[in-house]
């Protein structure tokens, strides 16, 4: 998915967009990859778990430490799934099949 420096493609928007069922708009992907990209200081395309505590809405969450066995190591694709699970728009089942599935 490109590195830091870059942006995403309308293919690559398109395909974020499908993966996660459509639960987000190319808007709001672009707007996810930015921080995302903020977050992954190094451009490895993952963001650690070091990464992530230093997003201060992270680490204040008084369940970061469970969040962060979920999240350590997720690519940018796999970063929106993950947020998708907590889109007002996603169904109970669709909750549970993203969680289940990291």
């Amino acid at each position: 998915m490109g590195s830091a420096s870059s942006m995403l493609t309308q293919y690559e928007i398109e395909e974020v967009q499908e993966h996660c069922n459509y639960l987000f708009t190319q808007q709001e992907i672009v707007s996810v990859y930015k921080r995302f990209c903020q977050l992954d200081k190094n451009a490895k395309g993952f963001i650690s778990a070091d990464e992530f505590l230093s997003a201060p809405e992270f680490a204040m969450n008084p369940l970061s430490q469970r969040l962060l066995k979920l999240v350590d190591g997720l690519n940018f694709k796999e970063f929106v799934a993950f947020l998708s699970a907590f889109s007002a728009k996603a169904t109970v089942p669709q909750k549970i099949e993203i969680i289940v599935e990291k």
